[in-house]
This record gives structure tokens, sequence and C-alpha cells, in this order.
């Protein structure tokens, strides 16, 4: 049957509810149990009550109310629950606003959302559009402000399930981001499908929050506070670093986890090693496909009882998850639909298609979004009538599926260029675009490709416009102006000309292999320019071999030769491991050139002798 609804998975359907309503009901039944543990402050469910109502009462004097927009640029931390749940409690929807990214992308997504109020820390270097208010958290902008009341600090404005709840910003094959209207009625059901097919427990647990805001995963990690559980808030320093990170869940006793499938390859030794109190670590993979060794592996965990892992899969446009599985069995799969999910596999005619049979995913039901914000186009394009439901909508997904004959879904990969890297979903078309806008560059393409040592690296290909031949550095330069990191090539490869199809269409497939074209991608060095000593020597031999690349100078940036915190982490314990040395995430991203990066740790040394 190409038709799939949750009924084989289980009989009970939890109604979904309104997020802040179950925050409310969790205050009153357990006011004095923690509910977020943060870097920053530990707070109850009274005190986070509390907090957010103080707050909402802030954005309500500036007119903030149902259906509005307020954007959220905070660090990780406690003040970053209170206000999502504030923006929340007003009625209003929050947008993500990563303080990390360019200047010119921020800018971008605050006026494509019409946001006239920012939520930022007060150490925010961000320079933001002109007309647009900051406020803080921690410190109310009007100290004139009243205290809220015990009455006034239970009230939550009135929503509707079609009332927005949040837009999160994706990669756009146009050139631009676009941004994403996730439904209130969206999340409650998120919330609900997850509970009825068994994935959280009917108790409280404690939840790691470890997504980035600006990732819709971190929806459903730290909506989890909503039904009660209690949220750890994981900081940068402890998402980079192994040891600490794995410190952080013992000493809360962490339930669950979220992660990627290349967050696990970084993580993998540590979160295999049992618990101290005994308690199994529940892994909630998604945001990208699970390779098939990494599948054995969990299953072979779980089948030990170190730990049991679920199989996540779906779009932001529909809610973060639609699908899930255990982590069980030889081959990898996505599962079945959660409960007040449908997913139909079609083909281009949209008639439905039978086991086995190859087709294009699409996915109905409550947690489908609004649309593309202030896209109509592009929303009646992707979001289209429900063939098999009068009145309904349903989401084209793009992706490729195959029916199983147990009723599961097997993820076969996209229909357009698309990719996932790092869990972060990327339009090739905006990389394609913001490189070919150099001056020096005439046209651009840029692929996703698997090395053997980097893992899925970005490799971009370029035209000159003219005599003129930027090196690589110089392209990474332009790029990191306009695209977050995740976005940016590890390679550039200088080409007289693209390679074309018999109709015309850039051969994306007759491009240089991935290998190829990352050692053609390394940067000229001067002649001797050669790492000195044994330390720059040692370094230069670990980056080489983690980012593939054949030589590596004294002046080289890891990040700029396609580093990134993922891959710094397997640096860090390559040192470690091989030549007893310790050097931390943050250390790396303060000295990220070599020759900074030796010298700190030849000081370090020279202080522990």
């Amino acid at each position: 049957m190409s038709v799939l609804d949750d009924s084989p998975v289980t009989a009970v359907r939890p109604a979904p509810v309104d997020p802040l309503t179950r925050f409310r009901q969790a205050v009153e039944s357990t006011p004095d149990r923690t509910a977020v543990h943060g870097p920053d402050h530990t707070l109850t469910f009274a005190e986070l009550d509390r907090r957010t109502a103080d707050l909402a009462a802030l954005l309500a004097g500036r007119g903030i109310g149902r259906g509005a927009r307020v954007g959220v640029s905070l660090r990780r931390g406690a003040e970053l629950v209170v206000a999502l749940l504030a923006v929340w409690r007003t009625g209003a929807a929050y947008v993500p606003l990563d303080p990390a990214y360019p200047a010119e992308r921020l800018a971008h997504m605050v006026r494509d959302a019409g946001l006239r109020t920012v939520l930022a820390g007060t150490d925010s270097t961000v320079a933001w559009p002109a007309g647009v208010e900051i406020l803080s958290p921690a410190v109310p902008a009007v100290p004139a402000v009243p205290a809220v009341s015990s009455a006034s600090a239970a009230a939550v404005a009135e929503v509707a399930a079609a009332d927005p709840a949040y837009v999160i910003f994706t990669s756009g094959s146009t050139g631009t981001p676009k941004g994403v209207e996730a439904t209130r009625g969206g999340v409650a059901a998120l919330v609900a499908g997850l509970e009825g097919a068994g994935f959280y427990d009917g108790h409280p647990r404690v939840v790691a929050w470890n997504a980035s805001i600006s990732f819709d995963a971190s929806v459903q990690q730290w909506v989890r506070i909503c039904r009660g559980d209690t949220l750890v808030v994981i900081g940068e320093s402890e998402r980079t670093d192994p040891a600490r990170l794995r410190a952080l869940l013992d000493e809360h006793a962490v339930d669950d986890l979220d992660l990627t499938p290349s967050h696990w390859e970084v993580l993998r030794e540590v979160l295999l090693a049992p618990t101290a109190d005994g308690r199994r670590l529940r892994l909630f993979m998604g945001g990208e496909p699970v390779p098939v060794e990494v599948w054995r592996e969990l299953d072979r965990a779980r089948a030990e009882g170190t730990l049991e892992a679920i199989n996540l899969y779906g779009p932001t446009e529909c809610t973060v998850d639609a699908t899930a599985t255990w982590i069980t069995g030889p081959a990898p799969h996505i599962g079945r639909p959660l409960p007040g999910v449908t997913a139909y596999v079609l083909d281009d005619s949209l008639a439905a298609l039978g086991a086995g049979e190859t087709g294009e995913l699409h996915l109905a039901g409550p947690a489908v979004a609004n649309g593309y914000l202030g896209r109509p186009a592009l929303t009646a394009q992707r979001f289209v009538a429900d063939p098999f439901t009068p009145g309904g909508r349903m989401y084209r997904t793009g992706d490729q599926v195959r029916l199983r004959a147990d009723g599961g879904i097997d993820y076969l990969g996209r229909t357009d260029r698309q990719i996932k890297i790092r869990g972060y979903r990327v339009e090739l078309g905006e990389i394609e675009s913001a490189l070919a806008a150099h001056p020096d560059v005439r046209t651009a393409a840029v692929v996703l490709q698997s090395t053997t040592t980097a893992g899925d690296q970005l490799v971009g290909y370029w035209v000159p416009a003219g005599d003129s031949a930027p090196r690589a550095r110089e392209l990474q330069e332009h790029l990191a102006g306009v695209l977050p990191s995740f976005m940016i090539p590890s390679a550039f490869v200088m080409l007289a000309a693209l390679p074309l199809s018999v109709n015309g269409k850039v051969d994306h497939r007759a491009l240089p292999a991935a290998e190829e074209a990352l050692w053609a991608g390394s940067e000229e060095s001067e002649p001797g320019d050669e790492p000195q000593g044994e330390i720059e020597t040692l370094i230069a031999g670990v980056w080489s071999e983690v980012l593939g690349r054949p030589r590596i100078s004294p002046t080289d940036n890891f990040f700029s030769l396609g580093g990134h915190s993922l891959i710094a982490l397997r640096v860090i314990g390559r040192l470690k491991k091989q030549f007893g040395i310790t050097v931390s995430t943050k250390e790396v991203y303060r000295h990220p050139e070599l020759r900074e990066l030796a010298a700190f740790v030849a000081t370090r040394q020279a202080e522990a002798k």
C-alpha cells in the first residue's frame, strides 16, 4: 500500500495539545522540580514560568502579540529557553538568528521576516538593521515595566492551531535563504506523534538540547520542557569537546540526546562507554541518512544494553519529524509515519505506487507548515492539494523513497540538487550563486563529494571572468561574507569551462572526483614554506590526514582548508591519542593557523614541565 498512516504502529493517538498549555500543566503539577539546567542558570518550573511571564509582559508592552514575529539571537542557556517560551506566550512566533551568521545574511532574514524586535544578549556585537529594537531577556530595556502579578503570570495568549510558531530559514536554490513558517498545531502534533509512537516515555525524562536553534531539530529538543521533561542546555564548549559532553551527560543523568550521524562519528567512543548509574542512553538521530555501518554499530549497542537509538526523518516543512523507527536490524530505513502523519509514495502524475516501487514522498497532516514566508508561488509549487483527502494539503518532499514489504520506507536520495551536510539542508544553487557573484568568477558549480579521509566535503568549481585568478582563500573569504560556515566549500578548482551535458546544462558527474579536487584545490606554498620543528610537523601530519590535503603550510588556516567543529574534534582526539598532546576545541578556534596552534601547544607543554 502506498498510502501510509500510523495505524500499525500504535492504537494510542494522544490528541495534540498546544505546548504552552502543557507547560502550564507542568508548572502547576511540579513547580519545584528542575525545568532547565544551562551554562548560565538552573531554573525550576515555577522560576521559569515567572521569568517567562516577565519577558512576555515586556514584549506585550511593545505591541507584540498574536501573529507577530520576534527575532531571537542569544547564546545557548536558560535565558534562551525563557525567550522562546515568552515569545510563544504572547501568541507570536520566534525567528532564530544565529549571531555567528554573516551580517548580510542576518539582515536579509530580519527584512524577509519583517522583524521589528530582536531578543539579543547584552554582549551582542551584531550590527542589526536600522529600525529594529533590541531587547535583552536578562535586562529589560525599560526599567519602568511593572512587576508581573501572579494572575498575569498564568496568562497565556489564545492561539489557533494554524497560528505561526516559528520561522526557520533554510537554504534557497535562487541564492537567498527562505523562511519556513511552522504552526503551533504542527508543534503540538509533533510532540503527540512521538508520544503516541512510544519514542517519548510517559514519565518525565532528562533531555539534552544539542542542536543549534537555527536547525529545526532544535524544536524537537527544547519543546520537551513543555511536556514536563527537564532540559539540559549543552553549552558550546561541551558540544565541541567529547569528554566534557560526556561529563555533563553524567552530571545531570541525561536520558535522551539528539545528534546527527556526523556528530556520532566523533562522539561514539564516549557515548558507547557504560553509564556509571546504569541508565540506558537514548539517542534521537536525524538530519542526515544513517550510514549502514553506523546503523549496525548502534544495533549492536542496543543488543548489548549500552544504549538505544531512534532514526528520525522529516523536512522542515513538516515540523521536524514525519517518520521514525528504532534502529534495529541489518539495514537503514526511515520507518513509518508518526501518528497523525500520512505518507504517500507517488509517481510524477501523483498516482500511488506499490511496495517495491520508487517514487517521491509526499506528506500530509496537521504538521504540514503554512508555507514559505512571503513566497506564494514557491508555496503553491511545494504545498499542493491532497488528491486523497478533499480539502487537504500535502507537501512534496523532493525525496525519493521506496515502500518496503513490511510497510516501512527506504530513503533513496533526492530528486533535485538539495543536499544535507552536518544536519543542515543546503541548496547547492545558493552557494553557486554566491560564488559566481565574485567579480573574477564567470560561472561556478558546487557539488558534495565524499572523501576517504575528511568525509563529505563541498567542492567549488569555477571559471575565471578574465585574466585574474583569485586564490582559494580569497574565494572563501568572499563566501564567508554572505554564507554560514557550513555552506563554504573546502576546496576550489579552476576550470577553463564547466563540462556540459548534451542538453547544454552543467554535467556535474563529469567534474573531477573528490580526492582529485581536494588536491587540485590546495593552496600553492612558497618555496621552503614547510612546517618547522616537531610540533608543527606533528600537527601538520594530523591536519593532512583528517582534511585530505596533500601538504600543509605553517600559515594555513584550519577552517579555510575546510575544517569545521566535527573535524576539529577528530584533530583533538588524534593529537591526544598519538602524541599525548591535549588541546581543546576552543583553542583550535582561537589559533586556527597551524603556526599559531603549534606555538600554543609548545607553551602549554613548557608550562606542564
